[in-house]
């Protein structure tokens, strides 16, 4: 049989069954597109723009290159060509994309090229941010060598507000502070291993309690974990913001000056005791290296209003020079914390509006390597929350964020790259916060027995001074 019967016995069928994968992968998309809700359809139909007119768009907004060198094939076909002086046009090389669409927009991997690499790619970001209808477009370079991702967004994630309902399923990373979504629709967290202190500022009502309430309900569940607040706001829990989430604390106080005072001394012994056994109980001094566990959890200390405790109490009677050297005192003993606490497995995250020195004192702050703001009213405060390089990214600046749009965004510095990110953080109901506090009830266990039932190293707790006078006025 010759191989022109073989082409034409073969070919009908080849030709089958090619149209039968088109029909197929058709198929597919269809039935992609109709059970996707209205949002996916319109980030389905922008990555098909996108795929569809990149060729041309990519020379227009300087993303191709110029090959000069004809290729083999050329070569070949000039040899047999009838018109030996045909000249061999040059040939323009466009990155190969590929186009992925999620509910904000799409998510574009590129190839670079010669020429056209990862600061041409960034150069172009507000050309492809207009030409896309995006309201921006970042460019990062992608986990693999020789590409780029180029994210756009249609619309604002930091613009809508979200809700986070806790499942109350304990966490795979106990180490992970998943705080939302950020500019891009990309999910964004702080890392906590290893991290002695976070600091947590910004205005009234602008969403930093529903951040720590996520904080407590992602990681309630997990019996590696222990809370403890000091509300500077409140005289008992029941009064204040963590009355829904009561169940799951170890110890509260109010703003009572000389029992925030006790605590804090417990805290600071603790954390003697801890580093004292540490290699007893895991081999190492480093607990982050074995830990945490079940008997060694990770202690949060939630100090929420802190200037509250570390104010300097003006007045020259008795009883403000003895509050005063009390302020004195606690930030010495929370400064310990965040110098010393890393080790120990105990971080420690100072609450407040605005994070100036005479709110969170420079030797507590300086010691958090993670600082979280939501709106400030001034630059200076912004600067006192996340560090002098915010004036360098004046966009990022939470001074921009006034507004009742941008309530639940806070800014925080970009993980792993220079610069800043915005993060818009979900409302945590106090309902759904108190369902899961009470149903994570029985995990709450105090790491003071913990660690004598673990070591037989009993640690006597301290009181509050009975010659006291009164409380601190909130």
């Amino acid at each position: 049989m010759s191989t022109l019967d073989l082409m034409q016995g073969f070919g009908p069928a080849a030709i089958g069954m090619g149209l039968s994968v088109f029909l197929v992968w058709g198929l597919v998309i269809c039935v992609r597109y109709v059970r996707a809700d209205k949002e996916m359809r319109a980030s389905m139909r922008q990555a098909a723009r996108v795929r569809r007119r990149w060729t041309r768009l990519a020379p227009m907004a300087g993303l191709s290159v110029v090959d000069r060198k004809p290729t083999v094939m050329a070569q070949i076909s000039q040899e047999f060509s009838s018109d030996k002086t045909r000249k061999i046009e040059p040939r323009t090389l466009t990155p190969s994309i590929k186009v992925v669409p999620d509910r904000f927009g799409v998510v574009v991997t590129a190839k670079c090229l010669p020429q056209v690499s990862l600061k041409e790619f960034q150069n172009a970001a507000d050309y492809l941010a207009d030409a896309w209808d995006c309201v921006r477009v970042s460019v990062t370079p992608a986990n693999k060598p020789g590409q780029v991702v180029i994210r756009g967004v249609r619309r604002d994630p930091l613009a809508e507000m979200t809700t986070h309902i806790p499942t109350g399923v304990a966490p795979e990373n106990i180490t992970r502070w998943h705080l939302g979504l950020d500019e891009y629709g990309q999910p964004a967290h702080a890392e906590l291993k290893e991290v002695p202190g976070v600091t947590v500022a910004g205005l009234a009502g602008y969403g930093k309690t529903s951040l720590i309430n996520r904080l407590i309900c992602d990681f309630a569940p997990s019996p590696l974990v222990q809370f403890a607040v000091i509300d500077g706001k409140s005289r008992t829990v029941e009064q204040g913001d963590y009355a829904d989430v009561a169940d799951r604390l170890f110890r509260f106080v109010g703003d009572d000056l000389d029992k925030a005072n006790a605590f804090l001394k417990d805290m600071v012994e603790l954390r003697d005791q801890r580093l004292s056994l540490a290699r007893t109980v895991f081999g190492t001094n480093d607990m982050w290296h074995k830990g945490p566990t079940a008997t060694w959890p990770i202690v949060f200390l939630l100090v929420d209003e802190a200037h509250t405790f570390f104010a300097d109490i003006k007045g020259s009677d008795r009883e403000s020079k003895r509050l005063s050297a009390l302020a004195a005192e606690n930030t010495r003993l929370v400064g310990d914390l965040v110098r010393k606490g890393r080790s120990a497995g105990i971080i420690t995250i100072p609450i407040t509006q605005k994070a100036t020195g005479d709110a969170i004192p420079t030797g507590i702050r300086d010691n958090c390597p993670i600082g979280l703001s939501f709106a400030q009213r001034t630059t200076e405060a912004s600067v006192a929350a996340l560090g002098e390089n915010i004036r360098q990214w004046p966009d990022m600046d939470p001074v921009e964020l006034q507004d009742s749009t941008y309530v639940g965004v806070l800014v925080m510095k970009a993980p792993g790259r220079q610069g800043f990110i915005r993060v818009r953080t979900p409302y945590v109901s106090g309902k759904d916060a108190a369902r899961i506090a009470a149903a994570n009830g029985h995990l709450t266990r105090d790491p003071f027995r913990l660690l004598a039932d673990l070591t037989g190293h009993r640690i006597t707790l301290h009181k509050p001074d009975p010659n006291a006078s009164g409380d601190l006025a909130a």
